[in-house]
């Protein structure tokens, strides 16, 4: 199953601009920042919830999703709670006390999506109870039809013909100079699948293989920008995967980003592409790169066997919450298997509602009681879970913020979000970054990036 236009064994040749072998992402150290403050606390996240996605391609269903790399200082996000009392969040009214079910803006100061509704009426509420109480059974989720669906800023394009495409894509790069913008305004305006039959027609007309011929008119990010939106998508993931462990050092944080965030489908294809294109076992891989309990949360990741049910178990979610409890905060150390066992078998949705359970128990934030048995990358890995089983485009939000910010730009990190998320949910991501930012996501590229390079960004986000 090898891709058309890509070597079966070596993998793609390296991108000019690509990370370095050997070294790390620009994006911060843990504890370097807390998250960012919004006046008045973070509004509800304009998303609405997600709901399960084919098998085959798509971001899962999740009814929530949750936050990006940038990880607080210890003591937990902004409006963490601490032990003894449950304060509001940063500019939110005084919030009922503790026992409560959490009804502001988010745990720690994590923006979430609004309460979803269902067909009889409310707000669906989670139990109040105190530990140990009797949870309820089960409760189904919200009907399909009242879940806003995710959205790509990319959309298969109507009258699609790919032999005119590939007629286009050949005049600008005939003769003397490039025609960039011929370029993307084709690029920019088709889907992955639809590249991928341009690329096979390019070939078919002109005996010549487009990847080749786009490398030898293009260099630098605009080049890497391209050749990134010509991968097949599993391809690309897996190809980033294998960079990212290549050589000397590892982007732990590319791992993370990856493995910790697909649909068991994505992550099952990934496997196998990496094992088809590279000739490697992607676990081995990971085993000789990484150590530990971040070893070990990794593999579990490369499974694919999460649960994937959107129904939620509020009893098990309480059961969960208590063991994640024993197992941290109420003992001296750590379980750390408990919290690789919780945090890597349990769909979104019911991580949502241990979440909630466990600010009840704890009478601390989940995320800060990981901020305080934990360091390091397995740190990182077990918050973007929990993150994205509370607000998945507000993690991405935060990731291409700090690949931005600050001096010099984290291009590969900003080229991979953008690319992987153009077709499932980057219309939310989009809405996320205002939120949380007061600014526009197209805003900051534009005043971060440059020339051809700038042009096509803001084309796929919609600019």
């Amino acid at each position: 199953m090898s891709y058309p236009g890509y070597p079966p064994s070596g993998g793609y040749p390296a991108f000019p601009g690509y990370p370095p072998t050997g070294q790390e992402s620009v994006y911060p150290p843990a504890g370097q920042y807390a998250y960012p403050a919004v006046p008045g606390g973070y509004p509800p996240a304009g998303g609405g919830t997600y709901p399960a996605a084919p098998p085959s391609a798509g971001y899962p269903g999740a009814p929530g999703y949750p936050a990006p790399g940038g990880y607080p200082a210890p003591g937990g996000y902004p409006g963490a709670p601490q032990a003894g009392g449950m304060p509001p969040y940063p500019g939110a009214p005084a919030g009922p006390g503790f026992g409560v079910p959490p009804t502001g803006p988010g745990f720690g100061g994590y923006p979430q999506p609004p309460a979803q509704s269902y067909a009889g009426g409310g707000p669906a509420q989670i139990p109040v109870g105190s530990p140990g109480g009797q949870a309820p059974s089960p409760m189904p989720g919200p009907p399909a039809a009242m879940i806003q669906c995710t959205q790509g800023t990319i959309q298969p394009a109507p009258n699609f013909d790919a032999g005119r495409d590939a007629e286009i894509l050949r005049k600008a790069m005939k003769g003397f100079g490039t025609d960039e913008q011929a370029i993307i305004n084709v690029v920019a305006n088709r889907s992955n699948d639809q590249r991928q039959k341009i690329k096979a027609a390019f070939k078919t007309m002109y005996g010549k293989d487009l990847i080749k011929d786009l490398k030898s008119e293009l260099s630098g990010n605009v080049e890497e920008l391209i050749l990134a939106l010509f991968m097949p998508s599993t391809y690309y993931d897996a190809w980033s995967l294998r960079h990212a462990m290549k050589g000397a050092g590892t982007q732990e944080r590319v791992l993370i980003e990856i493995l910790c965030t697909r649909t068991n489908q994505e992550i099952r294809d990934i496997v196998n592409c990496y094992k088809l294109e590279f000739g490697r076992d992607i676990e081995q891989d990971i085993r000789a790169d990484t150590s530990g309990h971040f070893e070990r949360l990794l593999i579990s990741m490369c499974q694919g066997n999460r649960d994937e049910n959107q129904t939620v178990d509020y009893q098990k979610a309480q059961e969960d919450a208590q063991r994640l409890y024993q197992a941290g905060e109420g003992k001296l150390g750590t379980d750390e298997s408990c919290f690789n066992m919780v945090l890597a078998s349990r769909s979104f949705p019911q991580l949502k509602a241990t979440v909630e359970a466990y600010s009840r128990i704890a009478n601390r934030d989940l995320l800060s009681s990981i901020d305080r048995e934990f360091s390091g990358n397995v740190e990182r890995g077990l918050k973007t879970i929990l993150q994205c089983a509370l607000n998945r485009p507000a993690f991405f939000a935060e990731r291409l913020y700090y690949s931005m910010k600050g001096a010099g730009t984290d291009d590969s990190t900003l080229i991979r979000i953008i690319v992987t998320r153009s077709e499932i949910d980057l219309v939310q991501i989009k809405q996320m970054f205002t939120q949380m930012y007061q600014k526009t996501l197209a805003t900051m590229i534009a005043s971060d990036t440059s020339g051809d390079y700038r042009r096509l960004l803001l084309a796929i986000v919609g600019q």
